[in-house]
């Protein structure tokens, strides 16, 4: 009787945003605050695995060749979480799907403090798996704030979840030094710092999701299409056929593009530095400056692809991304304005990938059909970035780190011809 009376109160309040514009445009601003809080400290707990999991997996393991496992197991938890996160968000809104999914990822990050507590690799590989459902939760999250944005607002909402992300993101790497110092002084070891600040920053990102992602803004988003259905008289599978197949192809094909190029630099750049004397707090700054790159240029990436195109961006992005090949490759490994180029425009590259291909993929599906299409595409784009962090450490530890960047050059050039195959319907 309770699950009765709360599913027709829920239906009452979804019914009463759907009847007023102007509740729904207060929604979405709602909503995007809601986003902006939780992606500060979302941000923060992923810059753990990008700063230090490499380093981590070798000191466990004492070798080069396998220190972008961390990376891929990682980004392979990501896929199955975009998976798992996209699916239950088409069903039930996102508030629990987001909520759970950060809170998933800083139970992961405990398990890997534990793995370096014990100096366990048997513990730290699926620990390293859990903690990626925050990194899928994470870039998921910027969906949240398209579900109720106008078509000419679709890029600019994503780009403020992203945006935001920076805060943490930036901090996070800057603080290996002092999350060391604090882990070190519980009896932890340094390395496992970072993770000590990744499990409370997700859990926190959880609980602002889970207490005010109130009301559900996708089920708001799903109950207006069902009644432009309706009005139409137009069947609802006929509504999900209209999905544009393209148009979710291309979107999904930048981003993956962008993910392997960028997660296959960025994973080895801090063991390429270490091997050159660098320390810690060099590693932070350099990747610091890069997921800041990733993320604070976001608000203006999404004005612009607003403005002047979805296609125009990505080729921008590949672009970008072999500019950050070639001075990755040519930078002198005691140069660390030339490495924070590189990893900068690294890191713009991806954003600019990033934003446009989201804003295809929102173009292209409808409310019945985006979230599990959202989380289908964001599977690929993990499982890129895994196989992207997991070839990274071989390539570089048979042949060099200027070997991987030029490949990463190469690699970035195919999203020129891929943007201009012709359409023969519109051009977005």
């Amino acid at each position: 009787m309770e699950i009765a009376r709360n599913s027709t109160k829920q239906q009452e309040i979804i019914r009463s945003y759907t009847e007023s514009s102007v509740k729904q445009q207060g929604l979405y601003r709602r909503t995007l605050v809601t986003v902006i809080f939780s992606q500060i400290f979302g941000g923060a707990g992923l810059a753990a695995g990008v700063t230090v999991g490499a380093l981590l997996a070798q000191d466990m393991l004492g070798t080069d060749n396998f220190t972008g496992i961390p990376t891929a197991l990682f980004t392979l938890g990501s896929a199955i979480a975009a998976l798992l996160v996209g699916r239950y968000s088409q069903k039930r809104g996102r508030r629990i799907g987001l909520g759970m999914g950060f809170i998933t990822g800083g139970i992961g990050a405990i398990g890997v403090i534990i793995a370096a507590v014990l100096h366990s690799i048997w513990l730290l590989l699926p620990s390293l798996l859990i903690y990626g459902a925050g990194t899928a939760t994470n870039l998921q999250a910027r969906y949240a704030g398209t579900d109720l944005a106008s078509s000419k607002q679709r890029a600019t909402a994503a780009s403020m979840a992203m945006v935001f992300t920076t805060f943490g993101a930036v901090a996070g790497p800057n603080l290996v030094n002092v999350t060391g110092d604090f882990a070190l002084s519980i009896g932890v070891p340094s390395l496992g710092g970072p993770f000590i600040l990744a499990a409370a920053a997700y859990i926190i990102a959880g609980i602002i999701l889970l207490i005010f992602l109130r009301p559900d803004p996708l089920l708001i988003a799903n109950a207006l299409a069902n009644r432009s259905v309706e009005a139409t008289s137009q069947p609802r599978e006929q509504q999900e056929s209209t999905t544009e197949k393209r148009g979710v192809i291309l979107g999904a094909a930048v981003m993956i593009a962008t993910q392997i190029v960028m997660v296959a630099i960025m994973t080895m750049t801090p063991v390429h530095m270490r091997h050159h004397g660098h320390g810690l707090s060099d590693v932070g700054l350099v990747i610091g400056f890069h997921i800041g790159s990733m993320y604070l240029p976001s608000l203006i990436t999404g004005i612009l692809v607003d403005k002047i195109g979805r296609k125009k961006m990505a080729i921008a992005s590949g672009l970008t991304l072999l500019m950050a090949g070639i001075a990755a490759a040519l930078a002198p490994a005691n140069s660390m304005i030339m490495l924070i180029v590189a990893l900068s425009l690294l890191g713009l590259g991806w954003n600019f990938g990033l934003i446009s291909g989201t804003a295809l993929i929102v173009d292209s599906t409808t409310g019945n059909n985006r979230a599990k299409i959202q989380g289908s595409v964001d599977v690929l784009i993990a499982l890129a970035g895994a196989s992207g962090g997991a070839l990274s450490g071989m390539v570089v530890a048979h042949s060099s780190y200027a070997a991987l960047s030029y490949t990463g050059s190469f690699l970035s050039l195919l999203l020129i011809p891929i943007m201009l195959w012709p359409n023969k319907k519109k051009t977005l």
